[in-house]
């Protein structure tokens, strides 16, 4: 699903105009960028957990040449769905969250 998809269903759905769905979609994905770049969690209830990891540097090799190489530290990005995620996906009865184990 893209971006423009999501607006289109908040206007279908919600009935908002096209341009309040598109600058409420920009709004949420702004704040949620924010939020992880300042290193916080982003938790969303039913959904799950955006989390930013450190990486520390470490050694790679270059696939084609097989040389040794410094891989340098960085930060990424991580998901975990949420337990009713996971049982949506899996056909499953959604059940209940309890704390620490979305």
């Amino acid at each position: 699903m893209t971006k423009a998809e999501i607006v289109e269903t908040i206007y279908e759905r919600v009935g908002f105009s096209k341009k309040e769905s598109a600058d409420l979609v920009e709004t949420v994905f702004s704040i949620i960028k924010e939020t992880l770049a300042t290193g916080e969690k982003v938790k969303i209830s039913g959904f799950g957990n955006f989390v930013v990891r450190q990486k520390n540097e470490r050694k790679g090799r270059n696939p084609q040449t097989g040389e040794e190489i410094r891989l340098p530290a960085r930060r990424v990005l991580t998901f975990k769905p949420s337990l009713v995620l996971k049982n949506i996906l899996n056909d499953e009865p959604p059940g209940e969250e309890t704390e620490g184990n979305d």
